[in-house]
């Protein structure tokens, strides 16, 4: 199992004893599972369904299980609410008393809003017991479905976190080598300094031991060694499995923290170009890397 993304979608259907449903499941990027579901009334048992699924198949990520469920027609109890109907009846008595209304006939009164109602709940535990494991049963289908999606979403990303992390290798290298010339360049750069200033009397022994100690605190050697280490732990983890975004989203923030300071540290303009360059491969990185999980 490679690397997974967060986004995707799952559907699944189903059909039992009369009913008919369809189940989805959709989910997008998120530090944390969250897990939501609404489903038909009656069926209060599918919402821990979804969340022991979600949570079995995934780490990451805001997930959003529904079902939609629906009876077939002349599958539902009907009944007739009587005391809906009197109240009906009762309304309009003082009307049809006083002549300004015919009385009503059955159909007429049986039309009206709440007299006829359909009773959707089972009654049969032990049939709504099989219709919820039926039902179940096509969340986990449809939650299946989202896991194949947001692995290949996870196989989309593969080539492009790798093609980022050879691009920070290479722009390592670069900088290794642009940083090999800072010892010279803030020699001369300070003995032209210094000169300006002090003239003749500026010895060579002293331009010496100055620019040496600047060049110290300017060396990046540290730093680009840690950004090789970094990239080396990042291609592993990428190329690993399991649920690995967090690390990689630590790793992301160890990088732009050397990156940072070669930026600081550089005498070179080369260097600070190449810096700048690293900067934003790493965030380019580092938006990839939210979409996994």
């Amino acid at each position: 199992m490679a690397i997974s993304g967060m986004t995707g979608f799952g559907r699944a259907e189903g059909a039992l004893a009369g009913w008919s449903w369809a189940a989805e499941a959709r989910s997008v990027n998120g530090r944390n599972l969250e897990v939501r579901f609404r489903g038909p009334p009656g069926f209060e048992g599918l919402e821990r369904a979804a969340r022991e699924g979600a949570q079995g198949r995934f780490q990451r990520g805001q997930v959003t299980v529904g079902v939609q469920a629906r009876r077939a027609e002349g599958g539902a109890a009907v009944r007739i609410n009587l005391e809906q109907l009197e109240r009906y009846l009762a309304a309009g008595e003082a009307f049809v008393g006083a002549g300004r209304a015919a009385p009503p006939n059955l159909d007429g009164l049986l039309a009206l809003r709440g007299v006829i109602e359909a009773e959707d709940a089972i009654q049969d535990p032990d049939a709504l017991a099989e219709l919820e494991a039926a039902m179940a049963a096509s969340i986990g289908a449809a939650l299946d479905g989202l896991l194949a999606a947001r692995r290949e979403e996870g196989a989309s990303l593969l080539p492009v976190l790798m093609g980022q992390l050879d691009r920070i290798a290479e722009l390592t290298a670069q900088a290794r080598d642009t940083a090999a010339g800072q010892p010279a360049a803030i020699k001369a750069r300070f003995e032209t300094r210094l000169k300006e200033l002090a003239g003749e009397a500026a010895s060579e022994e002293r331009i010496v031991q100055e620019a040496a100690a600047m060049a110290v605190k300017a060396d990046v050697r540290e730093e680009l060694d840690r950004l090789a280490g970094h990239v080396d732990a990042a291609r592993a983890l990428v190329a690993g499995d399991g649920a690995v975004g967090r690390r990689l989203d630590f790793l992301t923030q160890e990088f732009m923290r050397e990156a940072n300071t070669l930026c600081s540290k550089s005498a070179l303009g080369a260097l600070t170009a190449t810096g700048l360059d690293l900067k934003a491969t790493i965030e380019q990185f580092r938006e990839q890397v939210q979409n996994v999980e």
